[in-house]
């Protein structure tokens, strides 16, 4: 249940991250409440998946996924560019988050 809980949390600081630009694109304070609103969110949904997990852990799998999530989020929605030296850094950290995963007591 923790896994699910952190993958859920994973997601919701992707949508925080790339909200942040959206927000700041439209330039308007209601805009402005989405992040803050995520971000509250993000931080209870981390918390509780911490509380079944190592915090080492579930923070390099969140941060982890979170930022190749971003990376991948901001070339679909804002057209962000992405060199192979990039990409192949991103699949470095994949690897690291597998590994994470596969060798955690949790």
């Amino acid at each position: 249940m923790y896994w699910l809980v952190l993958a859920i949390a994973v997601v919701t600081e992707i949508c925080w991250a790339l909200s942040l630009k959206w927000a700041a694109t439209l330039g308007t304070w209601s805009a402005s409440i989405v992040p803050i609103v995520l971000s509250f969110v993000n931080m209870a949904l981390l918390a509780l998946a911490m509380r079944g997990l190592p915090a080492g852990t579930a923070y390099a799998v969140w941060t982890g996924c979170g930022a190749v999530g971003v990376i991948l989020g901001g070339m679909v929605l804002f057209g962000d560019k992405v060199s192979a030296v990039q990409a192949g850094f991103m699949v470095l950290t994949v690897i690291g988050i597998v590994g994470t995963k596969l060798f955690s007591h949790a």
